[in-house]
C-alpha cells in the first residue's frame, strides 16, 4: 500500500483514492491486517471484513 491517510477507528485508504469512497480500507489490528469497502455505510460492527495473517497479507500485494 502506497502513503495511507488516516480514517476512523485506525482504518486507512490510499491517498491516491483522494475522497472518493470507491476504495477499500485497511486496519492493522494487532498480528491481523483487516480489509473492507468503502463504500458500505452500514453500522462498523456489521460492515462485511476480510483478516489476513501477515503471510497472507504479503502473498496478497505480492500479486497485485
Amino acid at each position: 500500500m502506497d502513503s495511507a491517510v488516516s480514517s476512523s477507528e485506525g482504518w486507512f485508504k490510499s491517498s491516491h483514492s483522494s475522497d472518493s469512497q470507491a476504495c477499500v480500507e485497511v486496519c492493522f489490528a494487532g498480528d491481523r491486517i483487516l480489509m473492507r469497502d468503502s463504500k458500505y455505510q452500514g453500522p462498523p460492527a456489521s460492515r462485511p471484513t476480510l483478516s489476513f495473517t501477515n503471510a497472507e497479507w504479503s502473498t496478497f500485494l505480492a500479486s497485485l
